[in-house]
């Protein structure tokens, strides 16, 4: 899997790192037990601090996204709380709505944008 940072985005690089993974594995390009880059390595590849890459595999480790293992690092895991996360969703899904709104999207657009992407990452053509 390839990732991108763009160092001139307002989104922290830590965040879209954390995005990027996260993506990953919703698209199957991370499998679940498959082994993230050490946090030393990636950054060098990456050209970003090494403290960035910690905060981001921090947050998907808190996020239940990979486990931390002291001899192989970072491995992908599969999130467990569907409850918890489907307050997030909610909460996250009403922002994205609201903007939608504010910008002129109607419902049916905003729907169609969300099953595109939604079969985007799974690999299925839209319904």
């Amino acid at each position: 899997m390839l990732i991108h940072i763009n160092t001139c985005a307002q989104t922290p690089l830590y965040e879209q790192l954390r995005d990027q993974i996260i993506i990953g594995i919703a698209s199957n390009q991370l499998r679940q037990g498959e082994s993230l880059p050490s946090v030393r390595s990636l950054a060098a590849d990456l050209g970003i601090n090494f403290h960035t890459v910690n905060k981001a595999y921090s947050m998907l480790f808190d996020e239940g996204y990979i486990i931390m293992d002291r001899r192989k690092g970072g491995i992908i895991s599969q999130p467990k709380d569907n409850d918890e996360y489907s307050e997030l969703l909610q909460t996250k899904l009403s922002l994205a709505a609201a903007e939608a709104i504010c910008h002129g999207i109607t419902e049916n657009e905003f729907v169609s944008i969300c099953k595109q992407n939604f079969n985007k990452l799974r690999g299925t053509k839209n319904a």
